[in-house]
């Protein structure tokens, strides 16, 4: 099969390689997918870039979590009634060697998960980090239904599907954060009623008055070690911060202003749901697809060949939305 992939850390126009690796067989419990679509994340450049650790987890790694595909082979105790199905994987890439920048990936069935005809095939490669790291932090916590909501970066990868689960779960109030024009456009049309540049001196005084003074009820955030600040002073009492990202390994938060408000501070990492957790995420996000409700926003769509292209847009931070490798 072809694949790309790297034997040690570094830029990606160094370590990354495309060649010709051997077909992978799927064991017990396993299906193998003919891969279509292979997702680009944030995790992805950094554990390529070695900005996690230096050391290399495995001596060889194809990378990407996320992918679409069909089912073409199933190992011992897989229904054969599988073969044929259009999926979606996640984690593909999460504590193994062998991610969706290939051909074929095999993984225990359970992390293949069907895809509803009204998903596109370029869709499905975004819903694995993106789309469910979205709808955890809408559904945790008892939900979002009747709350005011405030999204940081509500254009971008996340942001932008959670934008729209905020929506589609009954928030009140959707609120997002974005830095130019033309992302607050996008905000908007995923349905947020309102679109803070977080840039601006009285972005605090915004979001208050968005809120008729009351604070926002529950936050999603993308950089808590940048937005610290902002989301305490805008957070109403008994508020919860819930944070999937940091810029920084290390922040500081004030206590006086957290207590005082009773505010909840909540983190997850997409990668290490609870089984319940992501499978209450995964049907939910199955019923939002067959409806056809959500839009996806692919900001670009490259053939497997341009891996480095797609590790160094998503690297730049310049790409707004998803970016998907098409696989040959």
């Amino acid at each position: 099969m072809q694949a790309a992939f790297y034997e040690r850390t570094g830029p990606a126009r160094e370590v990354l390689q495309l060649a010709e690796l051997p077909d992978p067989q799927p064991g017990p419990g396993e299906v193998r997918v003919r891969l279509r679509y292979s997702g680009v994340n944030p995790s992805d450049v950094k554990s390529r870039a070695g900005l996690r650790s230096k050391a290399m987890p495995f001596v060889r790694v194809v990378p990407h979590s996320d992918g679409m595909g069909v089912i073409d082979a199933v190992g011992a105790g897989v229904a054969e009634r599988r073969i044929g199905e259009r999926v979606w994987t996640w984690n593909a890439a999460w504590g193994r060697p062998f991610g969706t920048a290939a051909q074929y990936v095999c993984l225990a069935q359970a992390q293949a998960v069907a895809l509803p005809a009204h998903a596109s095939d370029e869709a499905g490669a975004c819903l694995g980090i993106p789309a469910l790291t979205a709808l955890h932090a809408m559904l945790m916590a008892g939900g979002v239904r009747g709350q005011s909501v405030l999204v940081a970066g509500g254009a971008g990868a996340v942001g932008h599907y959670a934008v729209q689960f905020a929506r589609l779960l009954g928030a009140r109030l959707v609120l997002a954060t974005t830095s130019t024009a033309q992302k607050a456009e996008l905000a908007k049309a995923a349905g947020a009623h309102a679109v803070i540049d977080y840039r601006s001196s009285d972005a605090a005084e915004q979001i208050r008055q968005a809120t008729a003074g009351q604070g926002v009820e529950r936050i999603v955030e993308l950089d808590i070690a940048a937005n610290a600040a902002l989301d305490i002073d805008v957070m109403a009492p008994g508020g919860n911060c819930i944070v999937y990202g940091s810029g920084a390994g290390k922040f500081e938060l004030p206590f006086f202003p957290l207590i005082a408000k009773n505010i909840t501070m909540s983190y997850f990492m997409v990668y290490h749901l609870e089984r319940g957790d992501r499978e209450r995420a995964e049907a939910a996000l199955t019923g939002f697809l067959e409806r056809g409700a959500l839009v996806h926003n692919i900001a670009q769509r490259l053939p497997l060949e341009r891996i480095v292209e797609a590790h160094e847009a998503v690297e730049g931070g310049q790409t707004v939305g998803n970016v998907v490798l098409a696989i040959p």
